[in-house]
């Protein structure tokens, strides 16, 4: 059983290493989950509600990977259920914590995104 896994976020293409045995404390979302690993290393994925699965906005999408994630939870599914661009490997960040026995790879869809728009 590895513990030591990497995680790619696209579509910026960053991978970081996690380790499912001693997981990323967390700010928001659950210790070790995508969104703590990804505070962890200033990737930015909004969320809304701080991590505590009163909202859908930390939604991503697991394009590799997503049968290492521990299974979601009702709360979890039921706000999937108001995300945009749903699909069956959507996962909201603060809650999705993979036990390390695969690396894994993260699509962070176009309106979960903080774009900076400079304006002049």
């Amino acid at each position: 059983v590895m513990s030591r896994y990497k995680i790619t976020f696209q579509p910026m293409n960053i991978t970081v290493e996690a380790d499912a045995s001693a997981p990323e404390p967390a700010h928001d979302g659950k210790p070790g989950s995508i969104l703590a690993i990804a505070d962890a290393h200033d990737i930015d994925i909004d969320h809304a509600c701080g991590g505590v699965c009163a909202c859908s906005t930390c939604h991503v999408i697991i394009k590799e990977g997503v049968n290492s994630l521990h299974a979601a939870e009702d709360d979890e599914e039921d706000m999937l259920d108001n995300a945009p661009g749903l699909t069956l490997d959507s996962r909201l960040a603060c809650q999705a914590v993979a036990d390390g026995s695969c690396d894994i790879v993260v699509e962070i869809p176009s309106w979960n995104r903080n774009e900076v728009s400079e304006e002049h």
